[in-house]
């Protein structure tokens, strides 16, 4: 037992052995070496990084937009696709009824007014299957301001239409009215009387002194007794259609009638009249 321990002691104050100058430069060596592995596995992944880095910041721009939508809808990833196909479907449609209304108006527009605009508008948004989305709703609000611009032109050309034609019926009203009195009326059956048959004052007045002795002159005299109306006196009045459809309200029409009755019967006011003093009628 106590050699033992002698033999313990002496073995645990041994001192180690020095190392020797070659194993430490051997140790330095490999340092070195180390090191300089260390620095080329770096530098390749700064250069590999370099040329990945444009497409890591778009990647991480697509990160980031998705994150914001997301955050902004309440959706997942997954639940922003479906949610990019609803939105595409309801663009669509959207530009489909934009188109329908776009072309109503148009039609409506024709001939009107300057509708080229629209028509523009119109025909790019007609691509709406192939264009982005985006660009899908854009059009879409530039095709619906163009139609209402061109809608609201229509109806103000449209109303001046009305307006005009009120105007022009309201003229011809007066006109008419103008006419159909007896001084009117007289003016009327000379002029026919001259542009028609080539009668002068000479038979004109054989024609006033007739009618204002068959009905002075008013296109709404009526014989009771006979049926005998209008400035004329035809009998029956109906006959007098074959001079306008507006023979019962119109003098001229009248007069026209009696004009060509007189040629035809007498051949002029100044024989239709002496025949009227003869028999009391014509």
């Amino acid at each position: 037992m106590r050699t033992t321990s002698i033999a313990t002691s002496e073995r645990s104050n041994t001192p180690e052995p020095t190392p020797t100058r070659r194993g430490t430069r051997a140790r330095r060596v490999g340092r070195r070496r180390l090191v300089a592995v260390g620095a080329v596995a770096a530098l390749g992944l700064v250069v590999g990084t370099g040329f990945a880095v444009q497409d890591a910041v778009k990647t991480q721009e697509r990160i980031d937009a998705t994150a914001q939508l997301t955050q902004a809808t309440g959706l997942s990833r997954d639940g922003l696709g479906v949610y990019s196909g609803i939105a595409a479907a309801k663009a669509e449609s959207q530009a489909k009824d934009t188109i329908t209304l776009a072309n109503a108006t148009l039609a409506a527009a024709d001939g009107k007014v300057d509708a080229s605009g629209l028509q523009a508008s119109v025909a790019s948004l007609s691509d709406y299957e192939v264009i982005p989305t985006e660009d899908v709703v854009g059009l879409t609000k530039q095709t619906k301001a163009e139609a209402a611009k061109t809608a609201a032109a229509t109806q103000a050309f449209d109303l001046e239409q009305q307006r005009a034609a009120a105007q022009a019926a309201a003229e011809a009203a007066q006109t008419l009215a103008a006419a159909n009195t007896p001084a009117g009326a007289r003016d009327t059956a000379r002029s026919l009387a001259a542009s028609m048959y080539g009668w002068g004052d000479d038979q004109f007045q054989c024609l006033d002194k007739l009618w204002a002795k068959e009905s002075g002159w008013s296109y709404t005299a009526y014989n009771g007794s006979s049926g005998a109306t209008g400035i004329p006196q035809s009998l029956p009045g109906s006959k007098m259609a074959t001079a306008g459809a507006d023979w019962a309200t119109n003098a001229a029409t009248q007069i026209t009638w009696g004009l060509g009755y007189i040629n035809g019967s007498y051949g002029s006011p100044c024989s239709a009249w002496s025949h009227s003093q003869s028999v009391n009628w014509y």
